[in-house]
């Protein structure tokens, strides 16, 4: 039997390093499938997709309560009282209230996409729920059609079992039959077998 270096191991089983033929020539770094590749590095921040998609849908679901309506109704009417009935110096947003404005659209600008992104969401789990559902009709019409060709099965089955009624009748039949032939006596009394002993 041979030893390792025949196969290319080395002498603790492990595959050896293959050089290219040639003289000078560098060792290549071998890739091993057996081993997970070590982790790349990564210079963004990491974010948990899931953990934002929560958040972006309990604050969707807020937007969409009468209590959000409320909340921003009473701001906005506090903003405006305030900054035209407070005194001069503690006004912070003057009459055509730009800043109002602008802080109503930054929300306007962060509500929509939180909204979409909730919708998506919803639109994902959704679509699970559908396939789910058309697996389970899948199964649940395969198991109606299983039962129907056994229902079909037993019928043809019974119909060819001999029944109380079928029997019953055939008796009947015969016992006529049997009448018409004299083989029993019209009184009802059978005839002693003595003779025949």
């Amino acid at each position: 039997m041979g030893s390792g270096s025949e196969y290319g191991l080395s002498e603790r089983g492990e595959p050896k390093e293959r050089t290219p033929s040639g003289a000078g020539a560098a060792p290549r770094h071998r890739v091993r499938l057996d081993q997970p590749r070590a982790p790349r590095r990564i210079l963004l921040p990491e974010y948990d997709p899931e953990a934002f998609g929560r958040f972006s849908e309990r604050i969707a679901r807020f937007l969409g309560t009468g209590r959000f309506l409320v909340w921003m109704s009473l701001t906005v009417l506090v903003w405006v009282v305030w900054n035209v009935f407070a005194p001069k110096a503690l006004r912070f947003d003057e009459y055509p209230f730009i800043f109002l404005t602008l802080m109503l659209s930054l929300q306007a600008s962060y509500a929509a996409p939180l909204i979409l992104l909730a919708q998506n969401r919803q639109d994902d789990r959704d679509r699970v729920t559908h396939e789910q559902d058309r697996k389970q009709n899948e199964r649940s019409i395969a198991d109606t059609e299983y039962l129907t060709r056994e229902i079909a099965a037993l019928r043809m089955g019974l119909g060819e079992v001999a029944t109380r009624d079928w029997i019953r009748s055939e008796f009947q039949d015969l016992m006529k039959d049997m009448d018409e032939r004299h083989l029993f006596p019209h009184d009802g009394s059978r005839g002693s077998d003595e003779g025949d002993r």
